[in-house]
């Protein structure tokens, strides 16, 4: 709770019962986050890093395609756009129809491929509780809404080497699902063309 949560709740001690009720509902509302399980949904997602100075994503990238697939092997799902930054990663993800379980998905990825970090020898620190500290605990997570979401997120997938300034041009970061658009004639090669031409279309995307 915010200290300006905390102060409000104090000066409510002569509100009524009903609008005590109230504030109490609301402050529940802030402190307890809760996701959107949607079975069968489609799910923007972005995973980082503890460490933001590392590489290790792109490093060991072929450790962590391969705890992509023996997560998919065990609780399948479509990867339907994907980015693997140095020290973060973008993706969108549809479940199978009867299925909104993308907690335990992630948690197949990023435990495979912290495995792999550890038989590699990387030094991984552990943070009090024991748990490696190869991750930020919490990830973003937002329901894909509409083809209209489907497609700014799947640009802003695509568009995100080059707005950390990576690559100059959307072709040139090899770790991308763009590759994969461009073979099935989904995009042009030329997409997006260089850095600054068009950054000003894909920022941010809308919650």
């Amino acid at each position: 709770m915010l200290p300006e949560d905390r102060d409000e709740a104090r000066s409510c001690i002569s509100c009524s019962p009903h609008e005590r009720s109230d504030m109490r509902d609301g402050l529940d509302r802030m402190v307890r986050y809760r996701r959107n399980f949607v079975p069968g949904g489609t799910y923007f997602f972005t995973l980082t890093l503890a460490d933001r100075r590392s590489s290790a994503l792109v490093d060991h990238i072929d450790a962590l395609r391969s705890a992509f697939r023996a997560a998919r092997g065990a609780r399948p799902f479509a990867i339907d756009a994907i980015v693997i930054l140095p020290d973060h990663l973008h993706a969108i993800f549809t479940l199978p129809s009867n299925d909104a379980d993308f907690p335990g998905r992630w948690r197949r990825v990023k435990g495979h491929f912290s495995s792999a970090m550890i038989e590699a020898g990387l030094g991984l620190q552990r943070r009090p509780n024991g748990d490696l500290a190869l991750w930020q605990r919490r990830f973003w997570e937002h329901t894909i809404r509409d083809e209209s979401d489907f497609a700014r997120h799947v640009d802003y997938v695509h568009f995100n080497p080059v707005k950390h300034g990576l690559v100059q041009r959307v072709r040139d970061w090899p770790h991308s699902s763009f590759h994969r658009y461009v073979r099935e004639g989904l995009l042009p090669d030329d997409w997006a063309g260089d850095a600054g031409e068009n950054a000003e279309d894909f920022g941010e995307p809308s919650g």
